[in-house]
């Protein structure tokens, strides 16, 4: 068999093990719609509840606040999105589907592949709904076209080694509710970055771990994009912090699966 005919055969694999998983979405539309639903939740709560507080706080108002935490809520959203990665992972390791899809002569990598560009697919269109919802409560970008691709593109490749950490999580769970539960911590980093309040004003310990975790340098990249400020060096930690999870998680699932 040929070089191209056996990328050929793998590609066919892949496109495959994607539409099945985007039929799920289909067909069970409940974590697409937490997926988008919590970071709506906490973007009402913190602009209309605690916006003006916060945003007095920045030296504006609620509107100035909504601009300032849009880029959290975003990262929230990518956060989430590895919860529905991993349980779905689980789901095809607890239902026995992955033991069955190794007997059969496909591309072997194809199986984890379908989950993670379903996932891209449903995250992506999560972010897009999120970012309408915030501008619509005083979300004011001030990015040019340029801008927002280089932020959308920063946000991909952050999603992108997430889930597959997602992926990793699911095939490392002994159950669903175990894959449901282990990426939990992922969705409050944000939390304790700067999505939600500059790090400046914290304790000094929790401005340490704030400013050199994960989070933090994705948000800041996204926000200096979003409003046309300098983010030249936050670009540079998040692609740093998107590669060393990405790889590391990749490493993580291949070994998990092949050991099956």
């Amino acid at each position: 068999m040929t070089t191209a005919t056996t990328t050929t055969l793998a590609l066919r694999d892949c496109s495959t093990m994607l539409r099945r998983q985007l039929r799920h979405l289909q067909r069970y539309p409940s974590m697409t719609l937490m997926l988008v639903g919590m970071p709506v939740i906490f973007l009402l709560l913190f602009v209309y509840v605690l916006g003006g507080t916060l945003g007095a706080g920045l030296g504006g108002g609620r509107g100035d606040y909504a601009t300032y935490v849009a880029p959290g809520i975003l990262l929230m959203t990518v956060g989430t999105a590895v919860s529905g990665t991993s349980v779905s992972v689980a789901m095809d390791m607890t239902e026995g589907i992955v033991a069955r899809f190794r007997t059969m002569a496909i591309f072997r990598p194809s199986v984890l592949t379908g989950h993670v560009l379903g996932s891209m697919v449903q995250t992506m269109l999560s972010v897009g709904v999120v970012a309408c919802v915030a501008v619509l409560v005083g979300f004011r970008p001030a990015a040019s076209a340029v801008g927002w691709l280089a932020a959308l593109g920063t946000i991909a490749v952050f999603s992108f080694a997430l889930i597959w950490l997602g992926v990793a999580l699911g095939m490392s769970a002994g159950s669903v509710e175990t894959a449901s539960n282990t990426p939990m911590p992922l969705m409050l980093l944000p939390f304790l970055g700067s999505g939600f309040v500059p790090t400046d004003s914290m304790p000094a310990a929790l401005r340490w771990f704030a400013e050199y975790q994960p989070f933090t340098p994705v948000i800041e990249a996204v926000r200096g994009l979003l409003m046309g400020a300098p983010a030249g060096g936050h670009v540079a930690a998040a692609l740093g912090w998107s590669a060393g999870i990405g790889i590391g998680s990749y490493v993580w699932a291949i070994r998990r699966y092949n050991r099956l």
